[in-house]
């Protein structure tokens, strides 16, 4: 089976590209109302390759937003059904100058595919399709049910797709995801990735006088929006770094020595990781490493600071407002609308006399995702990567949030095993994004692969 299946991989390499290209070609960018209508050729183009694939049942399910590709293959009862997670919208090409070839007209250069989409997430999930139509085609069947929900609103946030996760449960009944949009560590460095964090945030609005006033007549006299500002943020952590807002960590799961040892195994080096973001040294929450810092552990960022003249040349006034943008990025068991209330009492409590303060709460909140390394899809994964490389997976978490994680194992209560091949080093979300031609590959033969690992896991 493993030698037909390669065998129908090689014979189609030619054709399979050719259809990334096309897919690729495609702007759906789904931040901007201009590719509103690209959004949804990608949409069409996208329910006609499942087709081909060898799904049946495929439709465009509607969302209020984009729709989502829905199809399945249902043949062998008693098996387990696993859902495939993917997207195919894409981030804005902006700034589209800064490209060496046009975003939209991809482009092959030294073995890699260049264009916006190519790596996130149009490569990696061309090449799932790719690899199941192989099993299918040179197995005549699948080992496991398949489910697929492809969205196409995730670089925006998914505000309608996951709607669906909760209005057709029964749809979309299944014992476990596959996520298509993984990265990997590095070439040739399999990865499992295991947690995402999760996102909550406000934005703080000091006021002082009605307009600005002149800072000699009144400075002195009132406090300053900007100073008041300030000193509030300041209170939010310690000396140290760590965060001082009472109650924060109450629910944080604790990073086990297991963990520990298997997130220690990843190559990290600190001083190119300093190089490279041009900074002197890194900072944080005192006993924890950087990775665990940026995996393991929540975080409470200012992102804007602003309020006063910002022009050139002076203006000596006592400014009338402050502003402030805080997000929070979470970690397993805490809830992010618990995390803005305790934000709120942090705020009201450090309020400083003679100003106004008011809090609003920011949309575009999402639960922390964490997968047990006991959980069987552990196992199938790593059992997969050492077939492909010969060698054991690095074990890794995201700083970064993906809703739909999250999502799954709330209304559907399974978990997702994060399965991509793109690299870190791709571009994404920036000019220049490309997806290595092995990589694409590579992951056709994996996900057919994994399925194989798949055949006797159930839900956890």
């Amino acid at each position: 089976m493993e030698s037909s299946r390669a065998a129908y991989l090689e014979s189609n390499q030619t054709r399979f590209l050719e259809e990334l290209c096309e897919f690729v070609s495609i702007p759906s960018v789904s931040a901007l109302p201009e590719h509103a209508g690209d959004v949804e050729t990608a949409a069409d183009w996208l329910a006609s390759r499942v087709e081909g694939a060898g799904f049946e049942n495929v439709v465009q399910l509607p969302t209020g937003g984009t729709p989502v590709v829905y199809g399945d293959w249902l043949h062998v009862p008693g098996r387990p059904t696993i859902l495939l997670y993917g997207h195919y919208d894409v981030q804005p090409a902006d700034p589209v100058e800064s490209w060496d070839s046009p975003p939209f007209a991809p482009e092959v250069r030294d073995g890699r595919l260049y264009g916006r989409g190519a790596s996130d997430n149009k490569g990696n999930l061309l090449a799932a399709l790719i690899g199941l139509e192989a099993v299918l085609q040179a197995d005549g069947s699948l080992p496991v049910n398949v489910k697929l929900f492809l969205e196409g609103e995730e670089e925006i946030g998914s505000p309608f797709s996951l709607g669906l996760l909760g209005s057709e449960k029964e749809r979309l009944a299944a014992d476990i995801c596959v996520n298509a949009d993984g990265i990997q560590y590095g070439v040739g460095k399999p990865t499992i990735l295991g947690s995402f964090r999760g996102m909550a945030g406000i934005e703080i609005t000091v006021r002082g006088p009605s307009s600005d006033v002149h800072s000699g007549i009144f400075g002195g006299t009132i406090h300053n929006p900007l100073h008041a500002m300030a000193r509030l943020v300041a209170s939010f952590h310690d000396a140290d770094g760590r965060i001082a807002v009472e109650g924060f960590y109450d629910d944080v799961v604790p990073v086990s020595e297991e963990d520990r040892e298997r997130l220690g195994k990843a190559p990290f080096d600190e001083q190119e990781y300093i190089a490279g973001l041009d900074v002197d040294a890194v900072f944080g929450e005192v006993g924890y490493t950087t990775n665990e810092r940026a995996w393991r552990r929540p975080t409470l960022e200012l992102n804007g600071l602003w309020g006063g003249f910002q022009g050139d040349g002076s203006k000596t006034i006592v400014p009338s407002e402050a502003h402030a943008k805080v997000s929070c990025r979470l970690v397993a068991n805490q809830d992010p609308g618990r995390m803005q209330e305790l934000l709120e009492a942090h705020v009201a409590k450090h309020a400083p006399p003679g100003v106004r303060v008011s809090v609003t709460r920011k949309r575009g909140l999402a639960n922390p995702y964490l997968l047990p390394l006991d959980h069987p899809g552990v196992a199938a994964m790593a059992d997969s990567y050492r077939e492909l490389y010969d060698q054991d997976p690095f074990y890794i978490g995201s700083g970064g949030t993906i809703p739909v994680t999250a999502a799954m194992l709330e209304e559907l209560g399974i978990f997702s095993l994060v399965f991509g091949f793109c690299t870190r080093d791709e571009q994404i979300h920036a000019p220049n994004e490309f997806f290595r031609l092995s990589s694409f590959a590579t992951a056709q033969k994996a996900f057919g692969l994994l399925l194989d690992k798949l055949v006797d896991i159930k839900a956890f």
